[in-house]
């Protein structure tokens, strides 16, 4: 009875021998691309996507200055946003480019982004919350100059399954309103 005992020790410490040296079989993780970029195992479009109008909200906060966000929303026919994408511009000239995505996106991989098939702008995800996940990062001058004369931005993500997830934004009164007088102005007063 003793030797069964000590049997079963040895068999169970080799097994977590062997998997520490990491021989325990398991799904093999995603492929990698020179440099740690996701390979993705195929594509896809992202379907049944409605675009709203392109809209500028501006934000006056006491004693801040003024930040204006030009944005876009894509819903599912189920009314769930599919993405929303937000210029953030401040009175001091810094500009942001931000997203919204689902939730079950590989997270590693980021956001590509680009305007009429031209050069690629990676966004690196910054946070998550239920039912949304933010990309987003100071925004580069040509991405916006390629927005304001482009037709489409194509944001090209990837999901849980590794498939490249494309949908396609459209542009063509992105720099009207992001240029014009904003759709509406609010004023925060704060009170202490």
């Amino acid at each position: 009875m003793v030797r069964y005992g000590i049997l079963a020790k040895l068999l169970l410490l080799a097994a977590g021998i062997s998997a520490a040296n990491g021989q325990q079989t398991s799904s093999p993780p995603a492929a990698t691309k020179e440099g740690g970029e996701v390979a993705p195992r195929g594509a896809r479009a992202a379907r049944d996507i409605k675009y709203g109008e392109w809209r500028k909200l501006c934000f006056n906060a006491a004693g801040a200055k003024t930040l204006c966000r030009t944005t876009i929303t894509g819903t599912f026919a189920t009314g769930q946003t599919a993405v929303r994408v937000d210029l953030i511009e401040r009175e001091d000239g810094s500009e942001r480019v931000q997203l919204f995505l689902p939730v079950g996106m590989y997270l590693q991989a980021g956001v590509k982004l680009s305007v009429d098939q031209k050069g690629a702008y990676r966004l690196p995800y910054t946070w998550c919350v239920t039912n949304m996940c933010i990309a987003a990062d100071v925004a580069d001058p040509k991405l916006l100059e390629e927005m304001d004369g482009g037709t489409a931005l194509s944001i090209d993500v990837v999901d849980t399954s590794i498939l490249t997830v494309t949908t396609s934004v459209p542009l063509d009164r992105f720099a009207t309103v992001r240029k014009g007088a904003p759709a509406l102005t609010l004023d925060q007063a704060i009170d202490e």
